[in-house]
């Protein structure tokens, strides 16, 4: 039964997927098994990961029969995980050798549950900025205001994740999920080294402005069921953070 179990959940990423999936099996730990969930309906590029990775004893490429979004496929990437902790990595981001081992490390010699990193975020071919948060952790308080817990730096241990943990909206899922689980007094902290590479691929909903005000509003709306003015409020605060950052 391996260690660590790696949720990637794929949709339209083929020009990525490849360095994607290399640098999870290039880690210097190497008890992990991957789980790909394949969310989309034309089949080209599932032949292309079933031709290159089915035969790989570390990796599983499950498909979805309809289109879940990130969200749900990660829920069903969970449920078929066998590994005592799950990470997450987007299909267009790359871990840097160590993460694995130094997260592993990180994890059990405090006994935490719930821990990220710092990350560099590919904004263009010209510009990258470093993502760090000074907080060595972040409770439900802080995480409201910023969401600054990047989603493929996450190491958690599955024996505190709901069965469905995160939802179906199309971006600031990864928010959700943090929120519910910083709610239930499950803190989560930071190993302060820079361990991941996120890219701001073209066409991603990520990048979708207008989306990702649409989806953060429903956060604390919807979801965190704060009143409207509380939920403008928030949503100004989330605003101002992420263009900090």
């Amino acid at each position: 039964m391996p260690e660590v179990s790696v949720i990637i959940p794929y949709f339209k990423k083929i020009n990525y997927i490849e360095k994607t999936i290399e640098s999870v099996l290039n880690q210097t730990f190497q008890d992990f098994e991957i789980i790909i969930v394949y969310d989309d309906v034309n089949l080209q590029d599932l032949k292309f990961l079933q031709s290159k990775y089915s035969s790989h004893k570390k990796i599983k490429i499950l498909k979805n029969n309809i289109n879940l979004g990130a969200g749900f496929s990660r829920n069903k990437g969970i449920k078929l995980s066998e590994g005592k902790f799950i990470a997450f990595l987007d299909s267009d981001d790359i871990w840097m050798p160590q993460k694995l081992e130094l997260q592993i490390k990180f994890i059990k010699e405090n006994n935490y549950d719930f821990i990220f990193c710092s990350y560099k975020k590919n904004i263009s071919l010209k510009k990258t900025i470093e993502v760090r948060n000074p907080l060595k952790e972040i409770d439900y308080n802080n995480l409201i205001k910023s969401c600054d817990i990047g989603l493929s730096t996450v190491l958690i241990k599955k024996n505190i994740i709901d069965e469905n943990l995160f939802p179906s909206t199309k971006t600031k899922e990864d928010f959700i999920a943090w929120l519910k689980i910083t709610k239930k007094n499950i803190n989560a902290f930071n190993l302060d080294q820079t361990l991941v590479i996120w890219n701001n691929t073209e066409g991603s909903l990520s990048s979708n402005l207008v989306q990702k005000i649409f989806d953060g509003f429903k956060v604390y709306y919807v979801y965190e069921k704060f009143n409207f003015f509380k939920s403008i409020y928030y949503l100004l605060l989330l605003s101002l953070n992420s263009i900090k950052k």
